[in-house]
Parts: C-alpha cells; sequence; structure tokens
C-alpha cells in the first residue's frame, strides 16, 4: 500500500467507512478521481483530489452555499482538506447523460436544468466571497486556443502579435458580455455533471457535481455551459424556447444586452474548450477529447456570427479560416 493509500484508509476509518467496499467511479480531465464505496445498504462518493494539484476546500465553500440555497449538492459526510480528501453523499448513478442516453424526456430534464439556474440566480445574494470571473481569468482561458489548438495545427507557437491582437480583441467582448449581472458560475454546467432525482421536489430534482471551480461571472455563462455542450447536442428550438423562459424569469434583463452576452461566453467557452481537448491529448495522454472538436467549431461559429462578436470573427477568418478548422492528429507534439 503507497502513501496515499494508507492515508485513505486512515481517513475512512475515522469517518468509520473502513471496512466499506470499495471500486472506481470515475475520472475526469483533472486530478481528481470518485471512489463509490459500499458499507450494507449504504452508500457513500470517496473524492481523492491530491494536493498540490487539487484543492478541496473550493468545492466545501461552493458546496455549503448551492446546499445552503436548497440545491441538490451532495452533503458532506466527512473531510480533511489537507489531505484532498471528501466523503460524500452517493446521488446515485442517473447522470443526465445516462438517463438521456436510456430514451429519458429531453425536454423535461433540460426545463429541468434551466429552472436551476433560475432558482440559484434568484437566490444567490453575491456576498459570498468567490473569486471573479475578471479579464485574467477569461483571457487565460481564452488564450488556451492560441497556446495548444492553434500550434498543433500548425507546427509553430502563435506569433506573439497574432496573440497579442487576440486578447485585445477579447477585452473589448468582455466588456460587452458584462452588461449582465453577475452571479454564481458553476463553470462546468453540462449534462455529465448532473444527477436526476426524481424522489425530489422542484429544482433539487437536479443534483450537482463538479463545481469546485465556481466564480462570480455573468448570468449567461451557465446557460451557454448547458446549451452548448461540447460533448452532445441541444436542439436549437429546445434551446430557443428555454432561453426565452429564463427572460420571462427575469423581464428586467434587455434581451439585447442578453443575447450578445449570451454570444461572447459562448465563443469564450468554445475557444478555451479547443485548447483544453488538445492540451488533453499532447500534454496528459487523453485523445478521446478530440473527437468533440468539430462540435465545439461549430458553436464556436455560430456564436461568432453575432454582431458583438464582429472583429474577434475577422481575426478567426484570418487565423483560422474554415479550411483550417479541423481536429488535430492525435498525439503529434505542438
Amino acid at each position: 500500500m503507497n502513501d496515499r493509500e494508507t492515508l485513505i484508509a486512515s481517513f475512512l476509518a475515522a469517518a468509520g467507512w473502513g471496512d466499506a467496499e470499495r471500486g472506481v467511479l470515475a475520472d475526469d480531465a483533472s486530478f481528481r478521481r470518485y471512489d463509490r464505496l459500499i458499507r450494507g445498504d449504504k452508500q457513500a462518493v470517496l473524492m481523492d483530489a491530491p494536493p498540490p494539484m487539487e484543492d478541496v476546500r473550493s468545492f466545501i465553500h461552493v458546496d455549503r452555499l448551492l446546499r445552503g440555497m436548497g440545491l441538490s449538492a451532495p452533503e458532506i459526510i466527512a473531510e480533511d482538506a489537507e489531505a484532498g480528501l471528501l466523503l460524500l453523499e452517493d446521488l446515485g448513478d442517473n447522470t443526465y447523460t445516462r438517463v438521456l442516453a436510456d430514451g429519458g424526456d429531453e425536454a423535461a430534464l433540460y426545463e429541468l436544468a434551466l429552472d436551476l439556474l433560475v432558482e440559484l440566480h434568484r437566490r444567490f445574494k453575491g456576498n459570498e466571497t468567490l473569486p471573479p470571473y475578471d479579464d485574467e481569468a477569461f483571457l487565460t482561458e481564452a488564450t488556451l486556443l492560441t497556446d495548444w489548438y492553434l500550434p498543433a495545427l500548425q507546427g509553430q507557437e502563435t506569433p506573439a502579435s497574432v496573440r497579442t491582437e487576440y486578447c485585445e480583441l477579447w477585452l473589448a467582448a468582455l466588456a460587452e458580455a458584462r452588461r449582465m449581472p453577475a452571479t454564481l458560475v458553476l463553470r462546468d454546467y453540462h449534462v455529465d455533471n448532473m444527477i436526476w432525482l426524481p424522489d425530489r421536489s422542484g429544482a433539487a430534482a437536479c443534483g450537482l457535481l463538479d463545481f469546485q471551480d465556481a466564480r462570480l461571472g455573468p448570468v449567461t455563462y451557465d446557460l451557454v455551459s448547458l446549451f452548448e455542450d461540447a460533448r452532445r447536442d441541444v436542439p436549437t428550438a429546445l434551446t430557443a424556447k428555454l432561453l426565452d423562459r429564463y427572460l420571462e424569469a427575469f423581464p428586467e434583463l434587455d434581451r439585447e444586452a442578453f443575447t450578445a452576452s449570451y454570444a461572447i461566453m459562448g465563443a469564450q467557452r468554445s475557444a478555451k474548450i479547443l485548447g483544453i481537448f488538445t492540451r488533453l491529448d499532447r500534454r496528459d495522454g487523453k485523445p478521446g477529447y478530440l473527437t468533440h472538436i468539430p462540435r465545439v467549431w461549430r458553436w464556436l461559429e455560430g456564436d461568432l456570427a453575432h454582431p458583438a462578436l464582429a472583429d474577434l470573427r475577422a481575426w478567426f477568418e484570418r487565423e483560422l479560416p474554415r479550411r483550417a478548422r479541423v481536429t488535430p492528429a492525435p498525439g503529434a507534439k505542438p
């Protein structure tokens, strides 16, 4: 047994779960891993997030915020933040991804997910300490495209002048995106991170996972994350209907400003994901994410069509014209 396993065994024993059966539940694109524990008729989930690569304190903070708003984040049964270990309530296996694959009601599930965001944005008071989604954070993400995706295609680093212009154009667009109110942004609000809990009512019927990277940012961000999903197509008509439902819940929002912010956040997120998926292949040896790149490009092209992104669209047409919007070959070094 290595040192990490010894630490985990001690943690579980102290929590009263030392004799539980343990099996891998999931890995993700980070350094975290999740194990399911079974002890008699009880189940729990172990989050193993080894420092310094991971820090569970943000998960603990956001989890308590969400539960305080009556939303279904998992209860924390035991914690050792210094060791990067959490024992969590097991919300089950009914991820949206699985339920949809089994023929679940797509419209009803997405409506529930939309209603959760409505409740979150109503209940969040903005008086909690969260890192801001500021220009530095947005640019750090957006430049994953120039630092990973573009070099993977061209076989060389992106010229500094090209990268600088790209950043300047994003700064102008981000100012427009912030015409929307700020709220708690979950950041990875999509079907892989949502659990259907039919025994709960209202917004609590949608369980939440993977929110430790939450920030304070525009209300449009998680809407984009939900509807412009890198891993699955969401029907355009359903998206339009539910965005109207959101705007009906907040009639004070300016529709034109909302639409511009939505497109800008969508383009920023897609640019980030193109870079992340390329980095996961090149740096981390995980080429499976590359299969989603054509879909991400479709989302990005749709958002770039908005007038608020005209200058960035011109940059893309020059530096990444349509013929260059391809999936990098797996494994090639940038």
